[in-house]
């Protein structure tokens, strides 16, 4: 019997898939790419990911019996449609069904930090360090700022389909404007380019997060530890919100920004003064399956088909 998961992770410039041995044994049978190019509309994107399956089946010997893809947006559980992409060309397209009719199998679709999260709790940190955690909830930081839920290994979608989507809601004010329309969403406040932007305020520099994580290592730059102390704050600030209203097991945080490791000293301090208990116990912890989670944990959407 095959008992092969496949997944996809449709991003904005690439399309990945993954052929793992089983759910007990993720090595990679195949693992190929092809670019999305979106620019060339929806249908083209469609015909890409109905090229990579072909390209996998033909080096891999294998026929897929259901096929898992994370996106960049979330399906609307209602409408049927695709939304909060920023893949804007998927927005409103019923892309889970077009996708099962043109392939003739069954697709799971899931938002990409969820499946992150997902990866990371079956093969990745948590089942290393907390392999008993029922609630894990994963953390993206990065160009935006994401999140999605694994409650006893699988994710939490919810009744909106935007369970874990923690980087829209209110932070603070200085944030300024957001793409979603509301003003002061965590995404404006700590991802990679709002912190750069910060430094940007106090000095009229642009530079690079990582350089100004350097200055503030270094203590060369005055402006650069201003920044990297707000952006602990405003950590902490913005998972205590998370703690306080799932109480998770472990906190996974990936993506670029979580590479900054005073989140884990200051951000843990942080979150002890918000968060409604006299301590911390929750564990953040850093990600270990790299840029393998997304691929990973989208083919882990179909283990229980």
């Amino acid at each position: 019997m095959n008992q092969s998961l496949w997944g996809i992770d449709l991003g904005g410039t690439k399309i990945e898939g993954v052929i793992l041995e089983s759910i007990h044994h993720p090595n990679p049978i195949v693992r190929t790419r092809v670019d999305t190019e979106s620019a060339k509309g929806y249908d083209h994107i469609l015909d890409q990911i109905a090229s990579l399956i072909r390209e996998m089946e033909q080096r891999s010997g294998l026929k897929p019996r259901a096929i898992g893809i994370g996106t960049p947006g979330v399906l609307d559980p209602t409408l049927r449609t695709m939304k909060n992409c920023n893949t804007v060309i998927l927005n409103g397209k019923p892309l889970e069904d077009d996708l099962a009719a043109r392939l003739g199998i069954s697709v799971v679709l899931a938002n990409d930090a969820n499946c992150f999260a997902l990866a990371e709790t079956r093969w990745g940190v948590v089942s290393r360090e907390r392999p008993g955690a029922r609630m894990v909830f994963g953390i993206i930081m990065g160009t935006g700022v994401g999140g999605g839920i694994v409650m006893d290994g699988k994710i939490w979608g919810g009744r909106h389909g935007i369970g874990g989507e923690w980087g829209h809601n209110f932070l603070d004010e200085s944030g300024g404007p957001c793409y979603c329309g509301k003003t002061g969403c965590v995404e404006t406040v700590i991802s990679g380019p709002a912190t750069e932007r910060y430094y940007r305020g106090l000095t009229g520099q642009t530079i690079s997060l990582k350089e100004i994580v350097g200055r503030h290592l270094a203590g060369s730059d005055v402006a650069a530890t201003r920044t990297i102390e707000r952006l602990c704050h405003f950590f902490g600030k913005g998972v205590s919100v998370i703690t306080n209203l799932l109480d998770p097991d472990v906190i996974v945080v990936g993506g670029g920004v979580g590479n900054i490791d005073a989140l884990y000293t200051a951000g843990l301090g942080e979150l002890g003064r918000f968060i409604f208990n006299n301590r911390v116990e929750v564990p953040l912890l850093k990600p270990s399956l790299g840029d393998s989670a997304g691929v990973f944990g989208a083919a882990a959407l179909v283990s229980d088909l």
